[in-house]
């Protein structure tokens, strides 16, 4: 029997309450599929910031290399100024730990929770390979004459061919695993960027080179926000930066539902690999058991899959589609129809 270590990071917010759920299925799976996960629990998040003084020790940091994955709830506490805990826990774990790609399926389960006219489950179902730990997130730059009329702010984008290669090889690797439109765009800004986006295209058509049986595409990244909406059915793998990978797979949530229902991965697949429900802490409904815990369910099969347990993974998913399908009267907290904990309970009976 397969056995796995999971760092588990409830988090703020709503986080421990759709993480829980999420561990609720992987207890489930467990049993159904012959696998076993070890996990600890780690105290990390806005309370302990509060508390302490502490966002992300040293010795934790060290801690979680040594684990298969860490399955994370939400970060994000309305007492402490954006931008602290998700640049000290989330853009560090992502750095130190490597995870270069940021993975996000892009599928709507069903129809009637799309705000496209007559888009329906074919036709979105697509992922997005984000590049991670470079471009304009890796904090280069800095102020001079601060808080003066004269102010100047620079945000440097940082590219590398080390890391634009490996990020665009996972890309070409998830179309020939989806096996599907088996064609992967690059998604980018060659027109103005000419630098950086001059690195990703010779790049991504030398390493396309390598996939003789995968079909290359090109989109700016404004056209590629009009065709998620126009013709999401065009795409199956969209490989692009870190900025545009943040701004496009919002637009594609929306698309599949909304975030309720998105998930996301931090993948390094040679390392650890961290994976979330992308909406965020959800203060104001903490402790209502009325949060949509979907994304984080759907999290949590992204992670099983990682770790080679696809059987699983899928039935996870089918039993996701299953419930959205047939149960959710809506994907939005409050209105489901069902309580936070039973949404959870429904994945696990039709598992």
């Amino acid at each position: 029997m397969n056995t796995y270590k999971i760092a588990v990071i409830g988090g703020d917010g709503t986080g421990p309450e759709v993480a829980a759920e999420g561990i609720k299925v992987l207890k489930a799976a467990e049993s159904k599929f012959g696998f076993k996960c070890e996990l600890v629990d780690y105290d990390i998040g806005g309370d302990r910031y509060l508390k302490t003084g502490e966002i992300l020790p040293d010795s934790i940091v060290e801690e979680l290399k040594t684990f298969d994955s860490i399955y994370l709830g939400a970060i994000g506490h309305p007492d402490v100024k954006p931008g602290v805990l998700e640049k000290g826990i989330l853009l560090r774990l992502r750095f130190e730990l490597d995870q270069y790609v940021n993975l996000r399926p892009v599928i709507l389960f069903d129809k009637r929770f799309c705000p496209l006219k007559d888009k329906t489950e074919k036709d979105i179902d697509y992922v997005v390979v984000r590049e991670n730990t470079e471009g304009l997130y890796c904090g280069a730059g800095g102020f001079t004459k601060k808080d003066t009329e004269n102010e100047v702010a620079i945000q440097e984008s940082i590219n590398t061919y080390k890391g634009v290669q490996r990020c665009v090889h996972f890309a070409f690797q998830q179309a020939r695993k989806r096996n599907k439109q088996k064609t992967v765009t690059l998604c980018g800004k060659t027109n103005v960027l000419t630098f950086a986006f001059d690195l990703w295209e010779r790049t991504f058509h030398k390493v396309a080179k390598n996939y003789p049986d995968i079909k290359t595409d090109y989109a700016h990244v404004d056209a590629t926000c009009m065709w998620m909406v126009k013709n999401p059915e065009w795409f199956d793998v969209i490989v692009t930066d870190n900025m545009f990978g943040d701004i496009i797979t919002d637009l594609g949530a929306i698309t599949q539902g909304g975030m309720g229902i998105a998930a996301g991965g931090n993948i390094n697949p040679d390392g650890v690999s961290m994976f979330e429900p992308i909406g965020g802490s959800a203060p104001k409904y903490t402790g209502k058991n009325v949060i949509n815990p979907m994304a984080a369910i759907c999290a949590l099969s992204m992670m099983v899959d990682i770790l080679g347990e696809e059987k699983a993974a899928k039935a996870i998913e089918a039993s996701v589609r299953k419930v959205v399908g047939e149960k959710l009267d809506t994907l939005s907290a409050g209105k489901m129809g069902y309580s936070t904990t039973q949404v959870g309970d429904l994945v696990v009976e039709n598992l």
